[in-house]
């Protein structure tokens, strides 16, 4: 019993620290990047906002293009003490966020980043244009109409793009590598925990804890495929729009 304990525990606590890393970093998608969304989608009123948002975009879609390891490097050295935003946390007495779990948190919000916002992005383009203007012309408060009205219609690419982030974030491996490195129990998930067991030649344990991901992963994909099948079958676009109310 004591040689399978330890191999229990350092397969749970990689995979209990991915999955806490994925959840936050959805969450804080979920919080920050939707209602950059949001702006993104919205008809701009000049051509220089229009230019802005163009470029925006493309900064968004950068981790799609640059190999993880290059986005980390760069990430690295910026969280670093003696580079940019790693040197002003500590001059505040923050302390520099480079292998830590929090280092990890905003390196997987900047990497999952357009995962998440482009099928919300996309969501909100489809919100109809007669909707949009009634909201304007009932709804003076902008943040009621993002709430009341933008966001209830754009909920299946809210809920497409947590789950991508969420399954984007637990599959992991370059850029946390090279923002936190292998600290158990703080950096180290289980993405790199099989690596090190590949590294170990200890197949059996990198076989196992890739079965787990494995099987989260089919969950996940089923999930997202099963959502998809309501979209194109417009049960999800019923639902957002106004239901009828009972009559009093």
């Amino acid at each position: 019993m004591s040689l399978l304990t330890p191999n229990l525990s350092d397969m749970l606590l990689p995979l209990w620290l991915s999955i806490k890393l994925a959840s936050i970093t959805t969450l804080c998608l979920l919080v920050f990047a939707t209602p950059i969304a949001y702006w993104l989608a919205k008809p701009s009123t000049s051509n220089l906002i229009a230019r802005i948002k163009i470029m925006l975009m493309g900064v968004i879609a950068m981790p799609l293009v640059l190999p993880p390891t290059v986005l980390g490097f760069y990430l690295l050295l910026l969280l670093s003490p003696n580079f940019a935003l790693g040197k002003w946390l500590m001059a505040h007495d923050i302390g520099a966020l480079a292998f830590t779990f929090e280092g990890l948190v905003l390196g997987s919000i900047i990497y999952s980043l357009p995962f998440y916002v482009q099928p919300v992005y996309a969501q909100f383009l489809r919100i109809p244009k007669s909707v949009n203007d009634m909201a304007l012309l009932l709804e003076p408060s902008r943040l009621r109409r993002f709430t009341a009205v933008a966001l209830p219609q754009a909920k299946t690419g809210i809920i497409l793009g947590s789950l991508i982030s969420f399954a984007h974030t637990i599959g992991e491996f370059g850029v946390v590598l090279m923002i936190g490195g292998s600290i158990a129990g703080e950096t180290k998930v289980i993405s790199i925990a099989i690596y090190e067991q590949v590294e170990a030649l200890n197949y059996e344990m990198a076989h196992t804890m890739s079965l787990l991901l494995v099987l989260l992963g089919i969950v996940l994909v089923g999930l997202i495929a099963s959502i998809n099948r309501q979209v194109n079958e417009g049960s999800f676009t019923k639902t957002t729009r106004s239901k009828p109310r009972s009559k009093r």
